[in-house]
Formats: C-alpha cells, sequence, structure tokens
C-alpha cells in the first residue's frame, strides 16, 4: 500500500536544482529536472554523501563527497555497474511535492 507524504512545495523547487529532505526518518534527494520532480534515497551508497547537496547537470547529480555521478531520472550510475540508485514514486498535487515513502525500490 502506498505511503504518500509531502515532502515540498513545487513552486519552492525551482528547476535545475535539487535538496536534502527527511521524511518519515528517510533521507531523500529531490531533483526538479525539465519540469519533472525526481526523488532518489538521499545517501551515495559509497561514502554516504548527501545526493540532495551534489551538483545537479542536466539529469546527473554528482556526489559532493567523492564525485559518483547519478542519473536522477533512471537511478543508474555513471559507471559500469547493473546497481541502481534507489528511487521513489513522486506525485504533485495542489503545488505539493508527495513521495511515496513504500515505494523505494
Amino acid at each position: 500500500m502506498a505511503r504518500w507524504v509531502s515532502v515540498a512545495r513545487a513552486s519552492d523547487c525551482p528547476d535545475g536544482e535539487g535538496r536534502e529532505l527527511v521524511a518519515d526518518g528517510q533521507v531523500i534527494a529531490l531533483f526538479h529536472v525539465a519540469g519533472e520532480f525526481h526523488a532518489l534515497d538521499g545517501s551515495c551508497p559509497h561514502q554516504a554523501g548527501s545526493l540532495g547537496r551534489g551538483k545537479l547537470a542536466g539529469e546527473v547529480v554528482t556526489c559532493p563527497r567523492h564525485g559518483l555521478c547519478v542519473n536522477v531520472k533512471t537511478g543508474d550510475y555513471e559507471i559500469s555497474t547493473p546497481a541502481k540508485q534507489p528511487r521513489y514514486a513522486v506525485k504533485i498535487e495542489d503545488d505539493q511535492v508527495f513521495v511515496d515513502l513504500d515505494s523505494l525500490a
């Protein structure tokens, strides 16, 4: 069952930016890219860097701790590995960004 939680106002998240959020104890990296919102597990798997505080260039965020690059739309790492950064389902309603905390995959 879905567990949708409001994490931000869409109007407070400019296109081309990311941010770190905490919802129900879970660290979330939220990104606004080309009019769409994407949410990832906010901790980089290498050294637990904050992806929400990383530099966003197009669809790719760079971990500020050591430079791992992650595609925010797909969760793909920009290195040769089948692993992906876990993602959350996102929806927008009445200027609120909601993340399904049970959808992490």
